[in-house]
């Protein structure tokens, strides 16, 4: 793996994203220091009762065609959504567009939830 890019042991094609893969909340959470989160939901869901990982950058599903030069293309990016459809599409979109270490997290915050991770809601952005 190349400085900056960080590779997934949980990694496991999308069903939906042939160049996607999935990586589990778990290793998410185990290497979020080392990776680019971003949630890709509204901001009122990332404040909103499922919360958010820390750290995450919130960048909306629709405002990723305009913007997601400011993303970091020598860093791995996670994409995170409410249950990974978003993020999936999101990811899909970035790999089309030249990012060449991007993921989509599994089951999205309601897995992460489900597993009792923690997470940041309110106005904890």
């Amino acid at each position: 793996m190349p400085k900056g890019f960080v590779d997934f042991q949980s990694k496991t094609k999308n069903p939906e994203h042939r160049a996607v893969n999935d990586v589990a909340p778990e290793e998410v959470l185990k290497l979020k220091d080392q990776v680019c989160l971003v949630d890709v939901r509204r901001s009122e869901e990332f404040v909103g009762e499922l919360g958010h990982i820390d750290g995450a950058q919130l960048l909306t599903l629709d405002e990723i065609p305009r913007n997601f030069a400011q993303l970091p293309k020598d860093r791995t990016i996670v994409c995170i959504c409410r249950s990974g459809g978003r993020s999936g599409h999101a990811a899909a979109f970035l790999a089309e567009n030249g990012f060449t270490s991007v993921f989509n997290m599994r089951g999205g915050m309601l897995l992460w939830n489900e597993m009792g991770l923690a997470t940041q809601r309110g106005d904890e952005i």
